[in-house]
């Protein structure tokens, strides 16, 4: 028999709680944030630009006199040398007169000196015009990381407000007509009359959802991949009734609130994953059965009575025609919700060898291991994938309590992030406490051999800075030697001991430090204190361009052999180590693979790490992201450096291996050090 149309009329709208307010007005406030500052960065930069060309003009009119310095000695040594001549035929001649020679070498000593006042006078205009754009490009840089850092945190709050939006509560009132089957009784009419109507309200609920969700024009497309579902609060029978030509009529009120498997909303958004990783294990699978899918007498059973409610977990997947109910026993005012024995759920427990991977059960994503969930009976297709390992699959025939070992297989020449088993983490660890004193022994003039090569170098995936385009191809022509770590606070302290040199940060100057978002000077920072606890394995910072330059001089003393600061050519190509994508892993930053703000290690934002903390990249090169700045050599004729590879406190969009940041070589922070190459 036909089922008639439905008609629903909806009493309560989703509810909207002052916690949906505040994260719009969160997200609002984010992105007004961002376009102060950018309005912010944007006029820095025209300042810079304008500051760069003032002082370019400057040095145009310092070489001019300069030239004219020399002209004007040329002119006054000639005017010498005949007062001179004046002077000796005026022994012979008394009555010459010497005036016209006397006033020409008057004026050229004026006018010399004059020429030599204007030098010093520009080159002092040119000294403060330095300083005022060194603290420009500071202040620019400054902005540059609030900037991303804003950004960061937008796509963060975007991330929540998706979530929170998912997971409201609402209530629907459900009008629901049926004709009654010829051979079904009365009482099994009106049962299937309520679970119709309580099918729909779930799926008028899911639509309200989609449809009130304020990123929608974003979210829609991807709807079936949302892993959306509905949890039934409560429901009871508002009205009820038979007609004389067998139609039963019900009205129910249902209470409602969406449930959203977290994993996914990063995609759902087209962000990067690691947002998301807060969220923990998705959501488990659940039954399946069609709209429309009828249950026995035992199932589901609604009294007449207003007051009385049932109370029943409903899950929905995105797609129109289908909706997901696991159902448990719950007793409430004499209504009674059993669970059908061909629906039991099984245990199934997931070990692995490796941290940090991900499990997918039928295609959905449960997480990372060890991983304990529950799953219907049958068979299910399982699979748990890792950066750098070969995938693991199987096929598992759920009919009672399992747990799966898996063993992942690291794939050749990955640069996965760096796993152990659990067996191995105390051995690990206690080994590498012991070695750290070989470790820094030796980690000053430890080096890799970086091939020979060619490779795109600047913005390739136009994400970057202006200062990174164009991209163009640079040839290696020869391969080189570079330092696998940072360059030590041991290394350095070796260094200083040895020939007593002090740092211009100890020279009463000090060091740079963020607090608040903004640079500040303190006197008694240096290598040695540089604001944070370190030991002898950390990178040296709080160093100057010359300040490492000093030291790669007596380290080449030291070995006999040539150390020097990288170029930049020679540090991006090092860097990228084959690739060309943002990060030596891939193009998303991910969550602990390096030490950047907001890079989820447990040092981020907070100081800098050991040295080879996390994996190394093709190269064998560790912590070409983030960590600590690097100083790169200076190009002839340049008078500004720049420092690449991010650090523990910049946003993970400047850790990119393009990134470049340009400063005075006398800048020095808590966030920049330095590593060197070795000459063939």
């Amino acid at each position: 028999m036909r089922i008639t149309p439905l008609s629903l009329l909806i009493s309560a709208s989703l509810l909207a709680s002052s916690a949906f307010a505040q994260d719009t007005a969160t997200v609002t406030g984010i992105e007004s944030e961002i376009s102060i500052k950018q309005t912010e960065y944007d006029s820095s930069t025209r300042i810079l630009d304008k500051h760069l060309k003032e002082e370019n003009q400057l040095q145009t009119q310092l070489e001019l006199l300069r030239s004219r310095s020399t002209e004007l000695d040329k002119e006054k040594n000639q005017a010498l040398d005949a007062m001179n001549e004046m002077y000796r035929r005026l022994i012979d001649d008394p009555t010459l007169d010497i005036s016209t020679t006397q006033s020409r070498y008057q004026k050229a000593v004026v006018d010399h000196k004059q020429n030599k006042d204007d030098i010093s006078m520009q080159l002092a205009a040119i000294a403060s015009h330095r300083k005022d754009i060194e603290q420009i490009r500071v202040a620019k840089h400054t902005l540059l990381n609030t900037l991303e850092s804003l950004k960061e945190q937008l796509t963060t709050a975007r991330v929540e407000r998706l979530r929170n939006e998912f997971t409201r509560e609402g209530t629907l009132e459900v009008n629901h007509t049926i004709n009654c089957k010829r051979t079904e009784t009365l009482a099994a009419c009106e049962q299937r009359g309520q679970q119709m109507g309580l099918q729909k309200a779930t799926k008028r609920f899911v639509d309200q959802i989609f449809a009130n969700l304020t990123e929608e024009r974003l979210v829609e497309p991807k709807r079936n991949m949302a892993g959306a579902q509905v949890q039934i609060l409560s429901s009871h029978v508002v009205s009820s009734a038979f007609s004389g030509q067998g139609n039963y009529n019900v009205n129910l009120s249902v209470t409602m609130r969406g449930e959203v498997n977290s994993s996914r909303l990063c995609n759902l958004l087209s962000v990067d994953n690691h947002y998301c990783s807060e969220y923990g294990t998705p959501l488990t699978a659940v039954y399946q059965p069609t709209y429309g899918t009828t249950f026995s007498d035992s199932q589901l059973t609604f009294s007449n009575s207003a007051d009385n409610s049932a109370t029943v977990q409903v899950s929905r997947l995105d797609e129109p025609s289908v909706s997901n109910y696991t159902m448990k026993p719950v007793a409430s005012n004499n209504r009674v919700i059993t669970t059908n024995d061909n629906n039991k759920q099984v245990e199934l427990t997931l070990r692995s060898n490796v941290y940090d991977d991900e499990v997918f059960i039928d295609g959905v994503s449960f997480g990372s291991t060890r991983l304990v969930t529950s799953l219907p009976r049958g068979v299910h297709n399982v699979e748990v994938r890792k950066l750098g390992y070969k995938p693991y699959q199987a096929r598992v025939d759920l009919n009672k309590a399992q747990t799966i070992h898996v063993n992942l297989v690291k794939k050749p020449e990955s640069i996965a992030a760096p796993t152990y088993t659990r067996e191995q983490t105390e051995v690990t660890t206690r080994q590498v406490n012991e070695n750290i004193n070989v470790l820094n022994e030796n980690v000053q003039t430890a080096v890799v051999v970086i091939p020979a090569g060619k490779f795109k170098m600047g913005d390739i995936n136009g994400n970057g800075l202006a200062n990174e385009r164009p991209v163009v191809e640079k040839v290696i022509a020869n391969s080189f030697a570079m330092q696998s770590r940072e360059v030590t606070v041991g290394a350095y302290e070796k260094f200083v001991a040895n020939t007593g040199y002090k740092t211009q940060a100890e020279q009463n100057k000090g060091c740079a430090y963020y607090l608040n978002g903004e640079p500040v000077w303190e006197a008694n920072l240096n290598w040695r204190n540089p604001g944070f606890d370190q030991n002898s394995n950390f990178p040296a910072v709080c160093l100057t361009y010359n300040d490492a330059k000093a030291y790669a001089e007596w380290l080449s003393g030291q070995t006999g052999q040539q150390f020097r600061l990288p170029n930049e050519v020679e540090w991006e190509y090092a860097a990228r180590a084959g690739t060309e994508t943002e990060y030596p892993w891939g193009n998303e930053i991910g969550k602990g693979l390096a030490n950047c703000g907001w890079c989820g290690s447990e040092w981020s934002n907070k100081r800098a790490a050991p040295v080879g903390s996390f994996s190394p990249n093709a190269f064998g090169l560790y912590d070409t992201v983030g960590n600590v700045w690097e100083w790169t050599n200076k190009e002839s004729g340049e008078s500004d450096i720049a420092v690449r590879g991010g650090a523990w406190n910049f946003a993970p969009s400047l850790a990119r291996a393009s990134t470049r940041l340009i400063l005075a070589p006398d800048f020095r922070s808590n966030y920049i050090g330095f590593r060197l190459v070795r000459e063939r």
